[in-house]
């Protein structure tokens, strides 16, 4: 479980069915807590989608009944019910994680950053001294501040990081600048007229940088340069 503040109009829609028929001051309002919960893999309930499945309550300190309380999808609205027991979830019921599961897990947790003795990713069954990983950067995307919302994301609310992210593209540094416009250049014309069935001028003006074509035709040279194995 988390403790996690209301901070977004989509947190208020969800909890409506709660607040339905409650004087004001017994009503969920904007910056209360709610706790939220984490589902153990194939622990949700049926014909749910797990990227788009998260469930919350208002928050109450008592562990001993956030069983029993009514658990909200923050998604479509509709209401759950959690249990700690059993293997999978069922209709309607969601199987969420306990504490001792997620300790447990912690053994066997991958570490992203670590490298084994040989300079390949650690695994969950990778023991012994470990080292970090080598980064390697391919190209570099502006993002915005929205640290305002990384504890939704840390808190499991938010399951997708990149859903939370604008991007700010900068031209001259984006995947046809820096990848496939090169790599075209070492190719004859007539062999990308061949395989394309583009025309000469079209892509001498892209080979030259003095125009950037169509995101259409874009894809059909990266596709190309798949094909070859150079991308």
């Amino acid at each position: 479980m988390g403790r996690v503040p209301i901070t977004s109009p989509t947190a208020m829609r969800s909890l409506a069915r709660l607040n339905r028929g409650k004087k004001y001051h017994n009503r969920i309002k904007p910056f209360d807590f709610l706790l939220s919960c984490h589902v153990k893999p194939f622990g949700y309930p049926l014909d749910v989608d797990p990227e788009k499945f998260h469930l919350v309550t208002p928050y109450v300190p008592d562990p001993e009944c956030w069983v029993d309380l009514p658990w909200i999808d923050q998604h479509s609205g509709k209401q759950y019910e959690i249990t700690t027991e059993g293997f999978h979830g069922s209709r309607g019921v969601a199987r969420v994680k306990t504490y001792g599961e997620v300790l447990r897990e912690y053994e066997f947790h991958l570490g992203a950053k670590s490298a084994d003795g040989k300079g390949k990713p650690s695994r969950k069954q990778t023991f012994g001294l470990l080292r970090r990983r080598h980064v390697r950067v391919e190209r570099i995307i502006y993002i915005g501040r929205e640290s305002n919302r990384l504890e939704e994301i840390e808190a499991g609310v938010i399951h997708s990081p990149e859903s939370v992210y604008t991007e700010y593209p900068d031209p001259s540094r984006d995947e046809w600048q820096t990848q496939i416009l090169p790599i075209l250049k070492k190719i004859p014309i007539a062999a990308l007229m061949r395989v394309s069935s583009r025309s000469r001028s079209m892509l001498r003006r892209a080979m030259a940088g003095r125009s950037r074509p169509r995101r259409k035709n874009q894809e059909l040279l990266k596709s190309i340069l798949r094909r070859l194995g150079v991308v």
